[in-house]
């Protein structure tokens, strides 16, 4: 579909969903889940999947320029082994699947992430200081990569499991936002081949991503600003919010 093909209702939707992404990468991850139900919702849904990929990327960059002192490599270079298995399966996925399989997959996503945030807050709840920090196994280490890298290639939704696997792992909000930009990035940089070789992005996609840079940053100067208002609980909430209200959207 391309840029004169959209109306301006459209267009302002898809802006939203860009100051979104902006917000979602450099404050709540879970804003992003609502950036892509936009996307699903304007554009044919596998198509979406490729076509918010670049603008995803363009957050990533600004996300790792800002939190690039926050990032805990000793926990990025245990997770990001395991996701190359889901994204492989992911890509396989996307071939087969016709639109309204992917638009039902991209909501089941959705909902799965949002159930394993509630979990994580519900055991949350239980103490007193929050998340205590655990001693993560090999196995859940590579089964949580692995999953995000599914959820990510099939509907860019990795976003709440892996906030969940930094959260057991103990990190506070600055440096979970700063591990994750540079996951997300490494992650996103890789799909990109990928969604190429599927046709899912096209000069089309990226003049049209082009096109929405200024409402990225815009939203990425907005999260900036709500990091520095957010309390750690707070946070943890509004992520698990944002997820829901994307999910029941395109359910």
């Amino acid at each position: 579909m391309s840029p004169g093909e959209l109306t301006i209702t459209s267009w302002l939707w898809l802006a939203l969903a860009g100051v979104l992404v902006g917000v979602a990468k450099t404050a709540i991850a879970g804003v992003g889940s609502v950036a892509v139900v936009i996307f699903a919702a304007v554009l044919p849904a596998r198509e979406s999947t490729g076509a918010i990929l670049p603008l995803l990327v363009c957050g990533d960059l600004l996300a790792v320029v800002h939190y690039r002192r926050h990032a805990d490599w000793a926990i990025l270079w245990r997770l990001l082994p395991g996701v190359l298995p889901g994204l492989l399966l992911g890509v396989w996925f996307l071939a087969v699947a016709d639109d309204d399989v992917m638009r039902r997959t991209i909501a089941v996503t959705l909902l799965v992430m949002c159930g394993v945030q509630l979990w994580q807050r519900a055991r949350a709840a239980e103490q007193t200081t929050g998340v205590a920090p655990v001693r993560l196994h090999g196995a859940t280490t590579l089964g949580a990569g692995a999953v995000a890298g599914f959820a990510t290639m099939t509907a860019n939704a990795a976003g709440p499991v892996t906030t969940v696997y930094l959260l057991r792992a103990g990190l506070p909000m600055l440096r979970m936002i700063g591990t994750g930009a540079w996951f997300f990035l490494v992650v996103n940089l890789t799909k990109l081949p990928f969604s190429a070789g599927l046709g899912l992005i096209t000069p089309t996609s990226l003049l049209r991503d082009l096109m929405l840079v200024p409402a990225l940053l815009a939203g990425a100067g907005m999260g900036i600003l709500l990091v520095g208002r957010l309390r750690q609980r707070q946070f943890e909430v509004l992520a698990l919010g944002f997820s829901a209200a994307a999910m029941l959207l395109l359910l």
